[in-house]
């Protein structure tokens, strides 16, 4: 198979040149994309950078393939197929309790050093993934006989990463948004708090803590707003401490109101919820300072929960484009070490091609680079290797997740498995298509002004080529040369 790696060459073998669109195109495609092409440059002026290949990764059409531009979260693809070449598709994230000692068979007292180890799981206390959770930890030390825990909470992790701070390669005016909460093993719920207020039962009665989310956080929310008749909200939440602070008044017809916000101490958070989980679980905690020498090489593992499979977790990470859940990808395949750096070294084996700077897993920063061309490489050669069997599936298909907006105008869902990109100056689309004879393989990048045109324009192109496209099939269903290269994934959710 002929691997199109350098644009040049390459394109101008096969293609044919629209004056004055600077558009490379095979005479195929030719009317279909000069049109497209043309319209999009008149509905959003800006810097595109465009590609479309074959399945072996023979160029159909392209513009400015090697002009690096930002690809804002299509940086995903790259970080998706990296961590799974490191730690493979059925890897696991693991959250323990270890220690070193024993249970007092007496009165149930663990006797010895215990501690946390959270080890980055982008689905710990995730409820509408079914994550695992801190309570099944709880539950699981009170089966073997725990009955007291006593000592500060200590946190450790399996590589001596810090808890959590806010990537160095994220811009300021990102840090502490709901996309951007602060990134490291110390995570739960996504490190994002929610909590509902409800007026009591009469006037004059404090608001109540209604539902806190992850269980346990509620504890670190003072509820000091009154209860008034009527329907009206006047409620204010304010940061306190480690935690906030809910005043004013609510009206009893009001009904209950919810509040997000991202944990910038996520230690403080994971405190709170463990307690809580201890609680439930009957088992009494007493944060007194360390009675005895503590052993900090907690040489017994006490309980412990992991997480889905490695190709769930990035399904659904792709999916919904989690910035912090493709940061603890980096970090899981990269380790605490550069990781960035191993990811652009990984993309530049993959492609062969330099085109490229990347600065974070993410793709949430404005310092990262990707040339059109190196996408669409990528699209075509990871699948080919052990670690990229049925690598497509790992992104979203039309319809589903931030693909909703295809939902309409293509044959059947699975026809598309794309990653959209999205900054205040950037448009990116990037993915696959299906068609009969195969597959193509398409990277639509636009910086500039008019970003909500430009994702139109995307849109419509995949829309275009794939009036008569088919679903992408796992490779369990493939015949011939119809490949993308392996088994079928995506056990679990």
């Amino acid at each position: 198979m002929k691997r199109w790696l350098h644009p040049p060459a390459g394109l101008l073998a096969v293609a044919l040149a629209f004056p004055g669109t600077g558009l490379l195109a095979q005479a195929g495609v030719s009317a279909q994309m000069e049109e497209w092409y043309a319209q999009a440059r008149q509905r959003a002026p800006g810097t595109w950078g465009v590609v479309v290949a074959t399945q072996p990764g023979e160029g159909l059409c392209a513009v400015n393939t090697s002009r690096p531009l930002i690809p804002a979260s299509t940086v995903k693809v790259l970080t998706t197929g990296f961590a799974r070449s490191v730690v493979g598709a059925a890897a696991r994230k693991a959250t323990r309790v270890v220690g070193s000692g024993g249970v007092d068979p007496t009165d149930g007292t663990w006797k010895g050093s215990w501690a946390l180890e959270l080890n980055g799981d982008p689905t710990l206390e995730r409820p509408d993934v079914a994550g695992p959770t801190l309570q099944s930890l709880a539950d699981q030390l009170r089966a073997i006989g725990v009955r007291t825990l006593v000592g500060p909470l200590a946190l450790t992790t399996e590589e001596g990463q810090p808890p959590a701070a806010y990537p160095a390669a994220w811009s300021p005016r990102h840090r502490g948004r709901y996309y951007a909460p602060p990134v490291g093993p110390v995570a739960l719920n996504e490190n994002l708090v929610a909590f509902s207020v409800a007026p009591g039962s009469r006037a004059g009665n404090k608001a109540i803590l209604a539902a806190d989310m992850p269980t346990g956080i509620g504890r670190l929310v003072t509820i000091e707003a009154t209860t008034v008749s009527g329907s009206r909200n006047r409620l204010r939440v304010s940061p306190r401490g480690d935690g906030w602070v809910v005043t004013g008044t609510i009206g009893t017809r009001a009904g209950s109101r919810r509040y997000t916000f991202v944990a910038h101490d996520p230690t403080a958070v994971v405190e709170a919820t463990w307690a809580a989980a201890l609680d439930r679980a009957g088992i009494a905690w007493h944060r007194v300072a360390s009675v005895g020498p503590r052993d900090k090489r907690y040489t017994r593992v006490m309980a412990e929960v992991v997480s889905p499979v490695f190709d769930s977790v990035a399904h659904e990470i792709n999916s919904r484009s989690v910035n912090i859940g493709a940061e603890l990808m980096l970090l899981w395949g990269g380790g605490p070490e550069r990781p960035a750096a191993r990811l652009e070294q990984h993309v530049r084996e993959v492609t062969g091609l330099d085109d490229i700077r990347l600065v974070d897993g993410s793709g949430l920063s404005d310092n990262d680079r990707v040339a059109p061309l190196v996408f669409t490489s990528y699209l075509a050669n990871f699948p080919r290797t052990v670690a990229g069997r049925d690598f497509p599936l790992l992104l979203p298909a039309n319809g589903k997740g931030t693909l909703r907006s295809l939902a309409t105008g293509l044959p059947e869902p699975g026809v598309v498995r794309a990653k959209t990109g999205s900054l205040g100056n950037v448009s990116t689309l990037v993915g696959y298509l299906g068609k009969h004879d195969g597959m193509l393989l398409i990277a639509a990048m636009y910086n500039g002004g008019h970003t909500s045109s430009a994702r139109q324009a995307q849109w419509e192109l995949f829309r275009t080529l794939g009036a008569d496209g088919v679903a992408i099939p796992s490779s369990a269903d493939l015949d011939g040369d119809y490949t993308l290269g392996g088994a079928p994934v995506l056990t679990g959710r």
